[in-house]
């Protein structure tokens, strides 16, 4: 996994790049000036495409625990919030969705480091989506790898009562 932010990755380059009317989602965590967790925590959108996002956490003291190790909920919180903006991006109108499972695989501990996740759908059905993720440090180590699943609504234009 290549975390050079002037180009796309090889992975993220066989994704279809963002519509215009989509581009919403290159900005994700700094729309306006509401709190969020992901602001919260630090994580900085590197790239998005259909389908596929690329996201940073950058290094400090406050996501480690007691050995100095980065905690493993910081991990899963990058790995939860990378698909984010894949899973939205195939979707004109904004719509609601949320994580239904998540299984992360914790293969290295990471101290002292930045962290790079990469997120993208595999498959979409009707209202369930199917992701994969992928945490690495800068140098490429794997740290972290995991499958969710997230459940999308319809378009508010499209619900009744």
């Amino acid at each position: 996994m290549t975390t050079d932010t002037r180009s796309p990755s090889a992975r993220a380059q066989r994704f279809a790049p963002l519509p215009t009317d989509r581009q919403r989602w290159s900005r994700f965590g700094k729309w306006g000036d509401r709190p969020s967790f992901p602001r919260l925590v630090g994580l900085e959108i590197e790239e998005v495409r259909v389908d596929y996002a690329r996201m940073r956490l950058p290094y400090r003291p406050e996501v480690t625990q007691l050995q100095g190790l980065v905690h493993g909920g910081a991990i899963a919180t990058l790995v939860d919030t990378v698909v984010v903006p894949a899973v939205g991006s195939a979707y004109d109108e904004p719509r609601g969705f949320f994580t239904v499972d998540m299984h992360v695989s914790y293969l290295s501990a990471v101290q002292d480091e930045d962290m790079v996740a990469e997120g993208w759908v595999t498959r979409r059905g009707g209202s369930i989506v199917f992701c994969q993720a992928e945490v690495a440090t800068p140098s490429g180590r794997l740290v972290a790898t995991a499958s969710l699943v997230y459940k999308v609504s319809r378009p508010s234009s499209e619900r009744t009562g």
